[in-house]
């Protein structure tokens, strides 16, 4: 399906929900806002979904099993991989951290010898193409540890290790819920 919209809105709208997300998982609620829901755990990922403005997003997520450098406040720190039922976006793989990021040099994610340059935005970072994108989530699944570097605008150079161990169920949840 052909979208309309720039390829940039989605990323716009995620970094929305990535803040609300945030927020939501740091315990700041308002009685306003949609709270996500958890739906179910796979391993080191879990399940959420949320409904934001009558489109309802879900999308896996986990912490880092390692963060460098160790004396450094990182914050929170998540990578997360979201559908929207609307179709806006599909397995659109995030970067969240609790620091503004710089947009040089690119954050980098490495899965074995693969590489994927992302671009961010505050404190969010994203991959540029949709079929980047899909080769990620493909080596995602195949992988066993997923390793992300960033620099802070501070000029902090940063480095988080995620486990990939669930993502294949929490992705194949993701899309039953948000069919």
């Amino acid at each position: 399906m052909t979208s309309l919209l720039p390829r940039s809105l989605p990323r716009i709208l995620f970094s929305a929900l990535i803040a609300a997300m945030g927020l939501a998982l740091m315990t700041i609620h308002s009685a306003q806002a949609a709270e996500p829901k958890i739906i179910a755990n796979y391993k080191d990922w879990s399940v959420y979904k949320v409904d934001l403005g009558g489109d309802m997003i879900c999308y896996a997520i986990s912490k880092p099993t390692e963060k460098s450098p160790r004396a450094v406040k990182h914050g929170d720190i998540f990578f997360l991989v979201g559908t929207w039922k609307s179709g806006v976006a599909v397995n659109q793989p995030s970067l969240m951290t609790g620091y503004e990021l710089r947009a040089k040099p690119e954050p980098v994610i490495r899965i074995g010898s693969d590489k994927w340059k992302m671009f961010s935005s505050g404190s969010d970072g994203f991959i540029d193409k949709a079929s980047d994108e899909q080769r990620l989530i493909s080596a995602m699944k195949r992988g066993a540890n997923m390793r992300v570097s960033a620099v802070s605008q501070r000029g902090t150079a940063t480095s988080y290790t995620f486990s990939l161990l669930g993502i294949t169920d929490a992705l194949k949840r993701v899309q039953k819920e948000c069919r």
